[in-house]
């Protein structure tokens, strides 16, 4: 039996993860801050079940700042496969938290290579690094030798960590990967991400429990995916007989507006009735036609995207409706004034 470390486990990709390793008979492993609050609803699935908790997934407390703890698990567990899934994704965020951005995206990524170094037994590494990187390219659609012209705090901060990763491979030998992943969404995102935002707000007005959603620029496009696909891709990379850096996206771009539209229709809604705009949630620069060609990923892995863009959002939608019409008006909702996040 594999054994697999996740930093990050209980976000949408990292509990995606866990589901897809616990199934191919992997014992997993995973990192998670400390908080006041013990709940992590991505995970609850495998909580509940008495076989696989504390059985075949493990969790373990630490912080990316925290080396000494990040040290004694990596010897602890002595993993076979590390996915570094962890640090801030948001990238609305990053410009007004820029310092924290790099330091637990950039520096954060530094400090598990550096601890990988002095392993014994050193782990296989998948980076997941972002179409942020490339943030206004000259060229489309972006490959894995696009130049990084990231326009963000977030993307520069994945742009180090990218290359960084690239320096440990060629300098000392390590089995490090980096996967640059477009967008990719379902169920498990965050709400502050627009993708969950928007389908929650158009299940949450169906059933009367919100009036509106504000949203910022609605002509922002992205290649948006479904999460599940990139997950599998993250696995791909480190089966491998050579590490490398593949490229995972749909080749198809789409704006929010398209987003929105496709949402509402879900629920049988006209978007125009309820969504206003707000021009304090438009980024302070937005990245220029993001669309990836994933030709190698297809070609050296066999990676292939499964859901297209209108089933993914039909998807996200209708869960959200379901769960809401459940919970009832017990859960408060966001309002739809988070950052519009692309």
């Amino acid at each position: 039996m594999k054994l697999a470390l996740i930093t990050g486990i209980t976000g949408q990709d990292g509990s995606y993860l866990a589901d897809y390793l616990l199934t191919n008979d992997y014992e997993v492993h995973g990192v998670v801050r400390r908080t006041s609050s013990l709940e992590r609803s991505r995970l609850a699935h495998l909580f509940k079940n008495p076989d696989i908790y504390n059985k075949r997934l493990f969790l373990h407390y630490a912080d990316l700042e925290d080396i000494t703890a990040l040290r004694r698990i990596f010897l602890g567990i002595q993993a076979d496969e590390l996915y570094h899934l962890a640090g801030q994704s948001h990238v609305g965020l990053s410009f007004p938290m820029a310092e924290m951005t790099c330091d637990l995206t950039a520096i954060g990524t530094l400090r598990l290579l550096e601890i990988m170094r002095d392993m014994p037994g050193k782990p296989r590494l998948f980076h997941p690094s972002s179409s942020e990187i490339f943030g206004q390219p000259k060229s489309f659609p972006q490959n894995e030798d696009t130049p990084y012209l990231p326009t963000s705090p977030y993307g520069c901060a994945k742009a180090f960590a990218t290359q960084i990763v690239k320096v440990y491979r060629d300098c000392y030998g390590l089995f490090a990967c980096n996967g640059i992943m477009y967008n990719h969404e379902s169920p498990r995102r965050g709400e502050n991400f627009v993708s969950r935002k928007i389908c929650r707000a158009a299940a949450a007005i169906k059933l009367g429990l919100q009036s509106k959603l504000v949203l910022g620029n609605l002509d922002a496009e992205r290649d948006w995916g479904y999460a599940p696909d990139y997950v599998r891709g993250m696995w791909l990379s480190l089966q491998q007989q050579k590490a490398d850096d593949y490229l995972f996206a749909t080749g198809e771009t789409h704006s929010v507006r398209e987003l929105v539209d496709l949402a509402f229709n879900a629920m049988d809604l006209k978007w125009e009735s309820y969504v206003e705009l707000d021009t304090t949630l438009f980024r302070p620069s937005e990245p220029l036609r993001l669309v990836g060609n994933a030709s190698k990923a297809k070609h050296e892995l066999g990676w292939m995207p499964s859901c297209s863009f209108q089933e993914l959002i039909n998807l996200i939608t209708r869960t959200e409706f379901d769960s809401l019409q459940q919970l009832g008006s017990e859960r408060p909702l966001s309002g739809g004034i988070a950052f519009n996040r692309t």
